[in-house]
């Protein structure tokens, strides 16, 4: 019987439809979520060549290496997939001053949804390290 992708040792990275697999992004100390993107085979293969975080953005069909304008770069100190190859958990150490969103917050998760209000957000921990 041949190994099946969730207990094999090769690493099968399993894009989508468009080419694109997601990339979560965490601190490698704490394990506080920075941001979430999307990479393909070229992102990926220059994260794991450089060491420095690459993306591929939907929006502007174009490659970037996180922190190419901000200075905000991404060293990249572990790469985890799950299950079934089709997500990475890319564990960092955000270089400079640690803003990993653009809008110049350590994470791009910083509005939680209001539980005594739905469809409300409220903001958490989004003290801006940046002005944007």
């Amino acid at each position: 019987m041949g190994e099946t992708i969730e207990e094999t040792t090769r690493f099968e990275p399993r894009f989508g439809p468009d080419g694109l697999i997601a990339a979560i992004v965490a601190d490698a100390a704490s394990g506080e979520v920075l941001m979430f993107a999307w990479m393909n085979a070229e992102a990926l293969a220059l994260t794991l060549e450089t060491g420095e975080v690459h993306f591929w953005s939907r929006s502007r069909r174009k490659l970037w290496r996180k922190g190419e304008t901000s200075g905000e770069v991404f060293a990249v100190r572990e790469v985890l997939t799950d299950c079934d190859q089709d997500a990475l958990l890319l564990r960092v150490e955000a270089l400079g001053v640690g803003a990993a969103c653009h809008t110049g917050r350590r994470s791009c998760f910083y509005r939680a949804l209001d539980p005594a209000s739905p469809g409300t957000l409220v903001l958490r921990n989004a003290h801006r390290l940046i002005e944007s």
